[in-house]
């Protein structure tokens, strides 16, 4: 499977699997009132909240054994497992591991319950209802989807499918009037809280570097000489075609399972447009020198925006590199030439886009 389908792989088993953690939420609360219906039973409420229990499982493991085989970023499968201990994100990755753990543990403990005892066994489900909001930070921090759109719908319906789940259960029930004024307000104070730390987080840009990504995978500004200092100005997208100049590294991994190798082109534009270009690209090595590309990515913004736009490789010409990028309201064609000093690293050229509006 080539990096871009894991790629994806890995962003869908993710979304698939808070989405069955909202589920399972919700019909746990549903069990929990004794909800059932001439169409529904109890007992199928319960087995359909076990199947989805197993099923979340199932699409856990898929996101962290895809994550762990894109190779991209420095994540191993002990680090899916052991809380906090990857260097790429910790704490917000280390949710998620945490999300898989309690999932893991209440499937092991749901399959000793004769042995372990019904009262314990109850205490320990409740771990579903806490890898729910630890799953949902999780993919909000560490996620690349989190300022797209449809993601942040998704969102919002698993966090008022819960709020809904949990204010049915505190109205139907015989709990004191206090308890569910209580229960109310920390209902509709909940999604206030997550929104507003992610308006102030995951919502801005450079969230990238704030979340605890190595800084070998961001694209960074790079000296134009040995004395001189990084470009830090900051300017708007470009709204016409331009002509930059490109300085930057080059960095090739050894070949892997496959026999391909990882390509990724680092740098920063001056003159027409001053920006952060990152380009990436995997595929067999050619004799002579070159790649045979099958998967690739690309970005390019300002310094305090570098992924403003984000697309792939649509076309490679030897040191020529074509890249059709997208962002909000805009689609950005770039032509890459590129002169690769293989001694030093290093790749100087010239960068031409060509913006265009969608709107």
């Amino acid at each position: 499977m080539s990096t871009h389908a894991l790629w994806f792989a890995t962003r869908g088993a993710g979304i698939v699997s808070l989405l069955l953690l909202t589920a399972i939420v919700a019909l746990g609360v549903a069990g929990a009132t004794r909800w059932r219906s001439e169409r529904w039973p109890r007992f199928v409420v319960a087995g359909l909240h076990r199947n989805l229990t197993l099923l979340a499982l199932v699409f856990i493991a898929l996101h962290v054994i895809t994550t762990v085989a894109d190779g991209y970023a420095p994540i191993g499968i002990l680090n899916a497992v052991l809380p906090f201990t990857s260097p790429y994100r910790p704490f917000w990755l280390g949710l998620g591991a945490v999300a898989f753990d309690l999932l893991l543990a209440l499937t092991i403990t749901s399959l000793l319950r004769a042995r372990i005892g019904y009262g314990r066994w109850r205490a320990l489900h409740w771990l579903a209802y806490a890898s729910w909001p630890v799953a949902l930070v999780h993919g909000l921090g560490t996620g690349t989807d989190a300022r797209v759109g449809w993601m942040q719908i998704v969102t919002v319906v698993c966090i008022a499918s819960v709020g809904a789940a949990i204010l049915w259960r505190v109205t139907t029930s015989d709990a004191t009037p206090g308890l569910r004024l209580a229960t109310t307000v920390a209902v509709l104070a909940t999604p206030l809280v997550i929104g507003g730390w992610y308006l102030s987080g995951p919502g801005r840009a450079g969230w990238a570097a704030h979340a605890g990504t190595p800084q070998s995978l961001l694209a960074r500004p790079v000296a134009a000489s040995s004395g001189a200092t990084q470009v830090t100005s900051t300017i708007a997208l470009p709204t016409s075609a331009f002509t930059s100049a490109f300085r930057g590294k080059v960095q090739e991994s050894p070949q892997n399972g496959n026999g391909e190798v990882l390509v990724n082109i680092s740098g920063h534009t001056s003159g027409g447009n001053s920006g952060v270009l990152w380009i990436r690209l995997q595929g067999q090595p050619i004799e002579g020198g070159g790649v045979q590309m099958t998967a690739s990515g690309a970005s390019y913004g300002p310094n305090a925006f570098p992924d403003a736009y984000v697309g792939k490789i649509v076309g490679l010409e030897g040191t020529r590199i074509l890249l059709s990028l997208n962002g909000q309201g805009s689609r950005l064609s770039l032509q890459v030439d590129l002169q690769l000093d293989q001694a030093t690293g290093t790749a100087t050229g010239t960068v031409r886009g060509t913006p265009t509006s969608l709107q």
